[in-house]
């Protein structure tokens, strides 16, 4: 448990007591003591009396403590006996919040997406004050679209889901060894369904133990070698198991990871050499003996071939290119992480909960980035903030000798064209990360204008997340991406590979033209808890699918080159 899952639990109060219609004053307590803790610069564990917070009275204060020593709330509890459950989807509606599911609740009987439907398609929602027939039509609209699920969706949303079913796998004693297959393995930005490749000598008892996973609505599948089921939440999710013995394992999991395009070249190698692929292994045409891999290493080494990534098994020319040793940046050689927030805006974590999580991975630096003033939402630190943050790394910097703390800021780049600091500051931070974060609904000139003023600042070293996307959300502003390379080329100024699965911006194809650029690239996790910092095996598995080198990515460099860097302008 962090900070947020008790802002959360607040929050979550507070929203059921608008539904439920209570005192203005008592959910306004809720919604104060949540923006209390969020401004609160202290970590979870670092706060010993939660009265002494800002906006935490007595009733909120015994809340939080139940929750924090429990993990359960009662409050919250009562809350969801009291409250239909099927009213918080409406919450997701356009121009449907608390207080107005609430009055639909209490003056319709309206409990679910069908009695609303109902309701806005016999006009009687029309009896309610506040509801006209655009409100009603944008309803009707949303609904209907509520129901469609998308043939793909998102990584971030499938990458959640695979965790789960990892977990429930890890469980199963009678599997041997266990991995992720398909697109996802591959790192696809949009998913259709999910894969597993398991390795078993009890197959039967591992059979039934998958039937047994919580969540399943339907079972499509219970063959000798293969269950597949849907997984549904917010979305039906369709998921396959491989169940095979260690012989097929390795060949199983180069098969059922693909893509198609990948597996159709290695079946014409394959065959070139009077051999046959599948899932079982390679079987010799003339002889019919087949041979089994320990390791996809193996497989590959079989057909001369260097150990090919998942991620870049796409059928492009990967087989030409790993007939020799392709030089590309492992996990193993990350030395840093140059984006993450703390508690001093908006992330979970102190500083030195932050720093202790570093540390274990073996990180030779961090750097401190939290937002910058502009960014009220998140509660952005102006200079006096960011000075009296400087003291508190400095004390670190003291207790910690084996890490390199730099003291850095994710700055936004204005909508008016201008920076949230003056040069004059700037030059005393240690990392400086630039940033779009609003007008997004700007023109491409003047997208590009502020991203000039960045790119041109002196003290700028990393421009973030450049295209500002979201996977399967949003697209983003209308940036000229070739010609911020240009740009970042010719000031030196270092480009982001945001490692957030949903994010993973700059994308493969844009890495590939910075790195014939020579423009340094961050793979960075811009964690906001100590969890997410995990996120960089996501962003190294893109490096990887641009065919990034170690030199590239400046987190394989050592702290004095990231320094030299830094100060490249000063």
């Amino acid at each position: 448990m962090n900070k947020k899952d008790v802002i959360k639990l607040l929050e979550e109060i507070a929203l059921y007591l608008e539904i439920k219609g209570e005192n203005p004053f008592r959910i306004a307590a809720y919604r104060k003591a949540a923006q209390g803790l969020e401004k609160d610069v202290r970590s979870l564990d670092e706060i010993t009396d939660f009265l002494t917070v800002d906006g935490i009275g007595k009733g909120t204060n015994d809340v939080i403590v139940e929750y924090v020593n429990t993990g359960t709330s009662t409050m919250l509890e009562q809350l969801k006996e009291e409250i239909p459950e099927t009213l918080l989807p409406l919450l997701k509606l356009p121009g449907l919040g608390g207080k107005r599911v609430g009055t639909l609740y209490k003056e319709l009987g309206i409990t679910d997406i069908e009695t609303l439907k109902k309701a806005c398609l016999t006009g009687t929602i029309y009896q309610v004050k506040g509801f006209g027939k655009k409100t009603v039509e944008n309803i009707l609209k949303a609904l209907d679209e509520m129901g469609q699920r998308p043939e793909r969706l998102p990584i971030y949303y499938m990458l959640q889901l695979v965790e789960e079913i990892k977990q429930y796998l890890r469980e199963i004693p009678e599997i041997n060894r266990f991995s992720v297959a398909g697109s996802i393995r591959r790192l696809s930005e949009m998913i259709k369904d999910i894969d597993f490749v398991i390795d078993t000598d009890d197959a039967e008892t591992v059979k039934a133990k998958l039937l047994q996973m919580e969540n399943i609505k339907e079972v499509i599948n219970q063959g000798d070698t293969k269950i597949s089921y849907v997984l549904g939440d917010e979305y039906a999710v369709s998921v396959d198991f491989l169940i095979v013995d260690e012989n097929a394992y390795a060949s199983s999991l180069h098969h059922f990871t693909g893509s198609k395009e990948h597996n159709v070249k290695m079946r014409q190698l394959a065959k070139a050499r009077k051999e046959k692929i599948n899932e079982y292994g390679v079987t010799n045409l003339e002889t019919g003996e087949r041979k089994h891999f320990e390791t996809e290493e193996a497989f590959f080494n079989h057909f001369h071939l260097n150990f090919i990534p998942p991620e870049l098994r796409e059928g492009k020319d990967e087989l030409e290119r790993f007939k020799e040793h392709v030089n590309l940046v492992r996990d193993e050689q990350i030395k840093g992480d140059l984006h993450m927030h703390t508690t001093w805006s908006d992330g979970a974590h102190s500083i030195e909960e932050m720093v202790n999580a570093a540390r274990e991975k073996g990180y030779q630096y961090i750097a401190i980035t939290d937002h910058s003033k502009f960014l009220r939402v998140a509660n952005g630190l102006d200079e006096k903030r960011l000075l009296k943050q400087r003291e508190e790394i400095e004390r670190l910097r003291q207790k910690y000798p084996d890490i390199h703390i730099l003291h850095g800021v994710e700055m936004d780049i204005l909508p008016n064209g201008t920076l949230d600091f003056s040069d004059d500051f700037l030059k005393e931070m240690d990392w400086v990360i630039a940033a779009i974060h609003s007008g997004f609904n700007q023109s491409r000139e003047d997208i590009m204008k502020r991203l000039k003023t960045a790119c041109e600042n002196p003290y700028v070293d990393l421009i973030a997340h450049p295209t500002g996307r979201l996977i399967g959300r949003r697209s983003g502003y209308d940036v000229d991406v070739e010609a911020l390379i240009e740009m970042a080329s010719e000031t030196n100024t270092a480009l982001e590979l945001n490692a957030n699965p949903m994010r993973l911006d700059l994308a493969p194809e844009w890495l590939d033209k910075a790195q014939e650029k020579n423009i340094p690239i961050a793979v960075n996790t811009d964690s906001h808890q100590t969890s997410t910092l995990t996120f960089m095996q996501y962003g190294l598995q893109v490096a990887r699918k641009a065919y990034l080198q170690p030199e590239t990515v400046m987190n394989t460099w050592d702290v004095e080159a990231i320094i030299r860097f830094s100060n490249r302008n000063k």
